[in-house]
């Protein structure tokens, strides 16, 4: 997917300035698509340069004029064609797994601090999914055309629940690994500390 299409998925709900493109993205569509707001702003340009949306100005009183943007009904048949390609199953880079590969190899104490800071992350996430889905969708019942951001959000909370247990987990098997000193370190120490 490219950031174009996510733009086009989001000028499908109605026509938005770049800034509301931008918000949109901090509130939704960046939990699993992530940019920032400069190459939303160059992506609206070459979308429009395309021809798969249009500018409208809007003048304002006591402020500047704002561009609203608008799917053309190119822009949309884009978007249908490729919201109708296989998807693409995304791939893993983290680097904190990387470590925890090599982990005989590394020092305990800075991965297990970074494991206890994701931990955070993974929680706070997840209580932000779910006061969205209790503001939204407390019910469960929901519009056919909101249904893909329900079923986003139920997915995202798993996942960050998952991933925040799986935290838990290996700092619980680093800090057993910790007191056992079970892993060699990579320098041995030198006779003035050994004795």
């Amino acid at each position: 997917m490219a950031l174009g299409d996510a733009i086009l998925a989001c000028l499908t709900e109605h026509p938005m300035t770049g800034y509301e493109l931008a918000k949109t993205f901090d509130s939704s569509i960046g939990f699993f698509w992530k940019t920032d707001h400069q190459q939303i702003y160059r992506e609206l340009s070459r979308l429009r340069d395309r021809g798969y949306i249009q500018g409208r100005e809007v003048v304002q009183t006591g402020k500047p004029n704002k561009l609203v943007y608008t799917l053309t009904p190119e822009g949309r048949a884009a978007f249908r064609s490729w919201a109708a390609r296989p998807s693409t199953p995304a791939s893993v880079k983290d680097d904190l797994l990387v470590r925890l590969y090599a982990l005989g190899a590394a020092d305990i104490a800075p991965i297990r601090a970074d494991l206890m800071a994701r931990l955070e992350h993974h929680r706070d996430r997840a209580e932000r999914y779910d006061r969205i889905l209790k503001k939204h969708y407390a019910d469960g019942s929901v519009a056919p055309a909101d249904m893909g951001k329900l079923l986003n959000l139920r997915l995202g909370l798993r996942h960050e629940r998952m991933v925040a247990e799986w935290c838990e987990e290996a700092i619980t098997a680093l800090s057993a690994i910790s007191n056992s000193g079970s892993v060699r370190p990579l320098d041995p120490p030198s006779r003035e500390t050994a004795g």
